[in-house]
């Protein structure tokens, strides 16, 4: 009897359980509370007051807004829900709390169970390496995704800009030309020009949803043309104009970039080489001698050089990123 895949079952089982239990305790709640409040909301519904119904609408989505009950849930138990919700808007896609929590749970449970059952390694070992990339893993993914997502925003940015100054100088406001990049660009600068428009159109100032689309955004050209226009609204001036030469100062700031990049490409495969040469040369020892190699795993003096050794790696790893990442 293999006593390792009983650990596993047991482990999996015991917190697939206590999950499911939490939320079925949220999910059920009050009877009488879930009656009155289902009552409230058919009566200022159908009521024959507007402000009641404007409210009752508006208690719909901010319901709407917090999600599942795992949702809510995880925002009492995470130590900054908003934080990481912050984060999850950056992406653009619609991923829920929940969503994140569940993919964190799934690679956690399938390293701790490759590590157990394929590599054989020490339980304790195999947990730690667990929490790390069921934390690490979906957490560097997301910074993948907004990373993308923001390079391909500066880089169509100021497309956008110089599509507002042909419809400045034609004649139509600031809103309309804001509206038109909605429409003719592709995203992701069309989804958050048409969330702007969308937001104006609901009653928010300009202002006001152009200052929430940078906080969501939070690249430095974005913020500088929210600046622009906040400045030429104190003070009066060609709009067109300035945002003309932000467009020409937009693009010289990417092309220096694209420079940067060039020259700091050969110092970047230097360290994935360097960094990445002694993870090859352990797995090509693993694979040609494994009882060998797997020493690491099982006995406690390899287990604590191997831990030494990736903590100096990492450490290693970050000074080198730090030294050839520029900004500009």
């Amino acid at each position: 009897m293999n006593y390792d895949v009983i650990i596993i079952g047991i482990f999996i089982a015991v917190f697939v359980v206590f999950g499911s239990f939490i939320v079925f305790l949220n999910m059920l709640g009050s009877p009488e509370k879930r009656v009155r409040d289902r009552l409230e909301r058919f009566k200022d519904r159908f009521s024959p007051n507007a402000s009641d119904r404007v409210q009752a609408r508006a208690r719909g989505i901010l319901a709407k807004d917090k999600g599942t009950p795992l949702d809510q849930m995880l925002r009492e138990i995470l130590p900054r829900p908003a934080e990481l919700r912050t984060r999850l808007n950056k992406t653009g896609k619609q991923i829920s709390l929940g969503n994140y929590a569940m993919a964190s749970v799934a690679v956690a449970i399938s390293v701790f169970a490759l590590f157990t059952i394929v590599a054989g390694v020490n339980l304790l070992l195999a947990f730690v390496m667990a929490v790390f990339f069921g934390i690490g893993g979906p957490h560097f993914m997301i910074g993948r995704m907004i990373s993308k997502r923001l390079e391909a925003f500066t880089s169509l940015f100021p497309e956008a800009i110089d599509l507002q100054v042909r419809g400045l100088r034609s004649g139509l406001p600031i809103t309309e030309s804001i509206k038109i990049v909605g429409r003719e660009l592709e995203d992701p600068v069309g989804i958050e020009f048409r969330k702007i428009n969308d937001a104006v159109r609901m009653g928010k100032t300009l202002e006001d949803a152009l200052w929430a689309s940078a906080e969501i955004l939070d690249t430095p050209d974005f913020k500088f043309f929210v600046i622009s226009l906040a400045v030429q609204k104190e003070t009066g001036g060609n709009l067109a104009e300035t945002l003309e030469n932000l467009s020409e100062i937009l693009r010289k700031r990417h092309q220096m970039k694209l420079k940067v990049k060039a020259l700091t490409s050969e110092g970047k495969a230097s360290a994935y080489i360097v960094g990445s040469l002694p993870f090859i040369m352990f797995g090509i020892t693993l694979s040609m001698n494994y009882d060998y190699a797997s020493i690491m795993f099982t006995d406690p003096r390899g287990i604590m050089a191997l831990s030494i050794g990736v903590a100096w790696m990492s450490l290693g790893v970050l000074i080198m990123a730090k030294m050839i990442n520029f900004e500009i």
